[in-house]
């Protein structure tokens, strides 16, 4: 969930304050017809907004939603990530639905991770496998000829409302488009995710999707093993060196979350790889440390794990990596932090076998052959250094340090996801 600014107004302008009723009645609508009218008028408001690229008034409606009715914060939030990744655009006195797509990529590596263009003829190859396994028949494809890197997207709903409008009338007209990543700069990580960002267009109120066209779920898995299967080999060429992971194609938002939850446990993974073999002993040569860190002194809610790594003779952080929560992940911390205090009472879900974030963790560490790992019970604020802005990890005294690694091993990356 998106955090509020510091520095939220008081007062809001008329158009934040037009948002925040809208969400509000959305919210508090007593029936589905009644729903869909405010969310009519609520999405019309939000499109007058992006459209002007007014993202000052959307953001201060969420940050006084958020403090008042979190309900209606997530109502606008998804009215806003809607109406900035899908527009409706007339093209020949017809209308079309235009909708954003994110072709996510979970990549990882000892050396670096490309980003930047893309050769045409991967652009077409891509496009092709897109058509053949993902998109419904009649949608049409226009593809930036980008890879990019997270810090690269657009960095505002209304920079991406921007993006999807121009990238659809290009598909309409059946022209190349012409995008400039924002940042030239990519922070080096072991565990990262690239994108690729196209948008299909339909007749308005068709099928985009392949398993929207059928009705039939089964073909949205059977999407996914085909483009893997399919479009592996073109981006393997894309990012050399580098093992890679394709996610299900899908709307930009969505696509963007999955990747951030996925990246996760490469990173883990990444990093044990990366130490074992720069400094050249064994996994059980290691030991991790790990702390619950959170925004705000006042609240439990946790926002992040941050994983630092030890040697098992020694006290130094060599390394860290920062396991973000996402979601109902947060939420879920502070239930179990109630529930581990009341005897007799288990985590919704546990017994099912979904693990939680941190049993996750130590799941993972336990596997890339980490034996020895000490976590802290007590909550930490979130630190940066003041110098590099690299997050600081816990060691074994619970003290916030910076990680870094011997002065004679390599260091190819400065820190990690």
């Amino acid at each position: 969930m998106r955090r509020p600014s510091k520095n939220s107004p008081h007062k809001l302008s008329a158009e934040s304050q037009r948002l925040v009723v809208l969400a509000q009645g959305v919210v508090q609508s007593g029936s589905r017809l009644e729903a869909r009218a405010w969310e009519i008028a609520l999405d019309a408001q939000t499109h007058k907004l992006l459209k002007s690229h007014h993202q000052a008034g959307i953001d201060h409606a969420l940050d006084h939603l958020f403090t008042i009715e979190p309900d209606g914060y997530d109502a606008l939030m998804e009215a806003v990530e809607a109406g900035s990744e899908s527009v409706v655009i007339e093209h020949e006195g017809m209308p079309f639905d235009a909708l954003l797509i994110a072709l996510p990529i979970l990549a990882w590596t000892r050396f670096s991770i490309a980003s930047g263009s893309i050769p045409a003829e991967a652009v077409q190859t891509l496009t092709a496998h897109l058509h053949a396994h993902v998109l419904a028949t009649d949608a049409r494809l226009v593809m930036a000829p980008v890879l990019f890197s997270i810090d690269q997207l657009p960095r505002t709903p209304a920079d991406t409302y921007a993006l999807t409008h121009r990238m659809a009338q290009a598909s309409l007209k059946n022209e190349p488009v012409k995008v400039t990543p924002h940042g030239s700069e990519t922070a080096p990580f072991l565990a990262d995710t690239r994108y690729v960002l196209a948008v299909a267009v339909v007749p308005a109120g068709t099928a985009l999707f392949r398993w929207q066209s059928t009705l039939d779920l089964q073909d949205r898995t059977q999407a996914l093993e085909q483009w893997q299967a399919q479009a592996t080999a073109t981006v393997v060429r894309l990012l050399p060196g580098c093992g890679i992971d394709l996610l299900l194609p899908q709307a930009y938002y969505m696509a963007c979350r999955e990747a951030d939850r996925n990246i996760r446990p490469a990173s883990i993974r990444a990093a044990v790889h990366f130490l074992t073999n720069t400094l050249e002993i064994e996994a059980d040569m290691l030991q991790a440390v790990i702390g619950a860190f959170g925004e705000d002194s006042a609240e439990e809610r946790t926002d992040e794990y941050r994983i630092g790594f030890i040697l098992a003779d020694d006290t130094d952080v060599l390394y860290g990596i920062v396991w973000p929560l996402y979601g109902a992940e947060d939420a879920e911390q502070a239930l179990r932090g109630v529930l581990h205090e009341t005897p007799g009472m288990t985590v919704l879900g546990s017994s099912q076998g979904v693990l939680s974030p941190i049993d996750e963790i130590l799941r993972l560490l336990s596997e890339a052959g980490i034996t020895r790992v000490h976590q802290h019970e007590e909550r930490f604020l979130l630190e940066f250094c003041d110098d590099c802005g690299a997050p600081l990890y816990p060691d074994l005294d619970a003290e916030l340090v910076h990680a870094e690694m011997p002065e004679d091993a390599p260091q190819p990356v400065s820190h990690f996801h």
